[in-house]
């Protein structure tokens, strides 16, 4: 059997060397060798468990010295470093957490391990109260709310603290102590060869504390479902699907911890007469056929009463005209959008006897000359058809 090669020679460094000078060298080696930097490459995994089990013995001052004085034959079977049954491969993180500044054992840390290598980094001590989580609520206000900007309260269940223990979770005053079992952490680490586990600790749930005598009303979260009253100020001009944030109203954090906001989606009924374009509100108004024939004043509703309208003498069904500044405004802004108004001529129905004979005298006294639209187009089915 080929005898093992000397763990100096392996971390490239002198016999003489210092902890830490043993500790970079073994750091610049590891970094290089990993198999995570190597996929595949056994020569590459096999190096970097040589370089592991040689910084193992020479970081330890025992071993070291048991090395120096009787070489790799102080750690096989009855040899006086053997430790009496410690065979079977050396895990190479437990090295790493050494090296890197974690500690080790089910609670310890990758540090700067799972840093470099790519790994998610340790979320440390989230022991302490939580924050508590963001809501929702979707509320429906009307055209003329949008317009105008509106006051309302709306009612929200949502978590509250807890009266009874002050939103604490514990009933008696000290009675919430550190998780034995992660140290306060709220996240114990497992190593499993070349994998670290991090999960919420099973006995605190993450929270990393204990409560001893937990309140009888919250039963030790800190806080109680409870519908609350919340006054919304909605400014003029907003949108559809415009949201407002609350902050502070949202639900309560565990065990004292601040509360989380609340986001109120705005969403606005579909108005009667009103569409909205923007800033700007159409709608269509319908005119009688004298009217626009002969012209004259029409009235048209808008969101802050009625207005007047001058209709032109001959205005064709589906004209629109524009009244200024007579829409909404615009969100942090003193200026308004238009109104956009579409005229419908309507035809007149059920004449009597006496009005179809006037009606009828009126289209022979015009003939086709009055009627300019029908001229064009019976013009450009003529070229069409030919």
């Amino acid at each position: 059997m080929a005898s093992k090669k000397d763990y100096y020679e392996t971390l490239g460094v002198e016999r003489t060397v210092s902890p830490d000078e043993l500790k970079s060298a073994y750091r610049k080696l590891a970094m290089k060798w990993h198999p995570d930097k190597n996929p595949g490459d056994k020569a590459a995994e096999d190096k970097f468990k040589e370089i592991g089990e040689a910084y193992d013995i020479l970081s330890d001052t025992d071993k070291r010295a048991a090395y120096d004085r009787f070489g790799h034959g102080a750690f096989q079977a009855g040899g006086p470093a053997s430790g009496g049954g410690r065979g079977g491969f050396h895990d190479p993180f437990d090295i790493f957490r050494e090296v890197f500044g974690g500690g080790g054992g089910g609670g310890g840390g990758g540090g700067i391990f799972e840093e470099f290598f790519g790994g998610g980094g340790r979320q440390r001590d989230r022991s302490g109260p939580a924050r508590g989580s963001d809501l929702r609520y979707d509320f429906e206000i009307s055209l003329e709310d949008a317009a105008r900007g509106v006051e309302k309260q709306v009612d929200i269940e949502r978590a509250h603290a807890c009266e009874k223990c002050n939103g604490s979770g514990s009933s008696k005053p000290g009675g919430i102590k550190s998780c034995p079992t992660c140290g306060g952490a709220g996240q114990v680490i497992t190593t499993r060869g070349f994998f670290q586990v991090q999960q919420p600790c099973p006995d605190c749930s993450g929270s990393g504390q204990i409560i001893s005598h937990p309140c009888t009303d919250c039963h030790g979260q800190g806080r109680v479902e409870k519908t609350g009253r919340i006054k919304l100020r909605i400014p003029p001009g907003i949108t559809e699907g415009a949201r407002l944030r609350s902050g502070g109203n949202g639900d309560a954090g565990l065990r004292g911890g601040p509360a989380g906001d609340l986001y109120v989606v705005i969403h606005i009924k579909r108005h009667e007469i009103f569409e909205r374009d923007g800033e700007d509100l159409f709608c269509e108004v319908p005119v009688s056929f004298s009217k626009a024939a002969l012209g004259g004043e029409l009235m048209v509703p808008t969101l802050d009463g009625k207005a007047s309208l001058k209709i032109p003498a001959g205005t064709q069904s589906a004209t629109t005209f524009r009244l200024r500044s007579k829409g909404l405004p615009r969100l942090n802004s003193g200026s308004r959008g238009d109104l956009l108004v579409r005229v419908q001529v309507e035809v007149p129905t059920n004449l009597n006897a006496d009005q179809k004979e006037k009606l009828k005298a009126f289209s022979d006294s015009t003939g086709e000359q009055n009627e300019p639209m029908a001229e064009s187009f019976f013009q450009k089915a003529r070229r069409f058809f030919s």
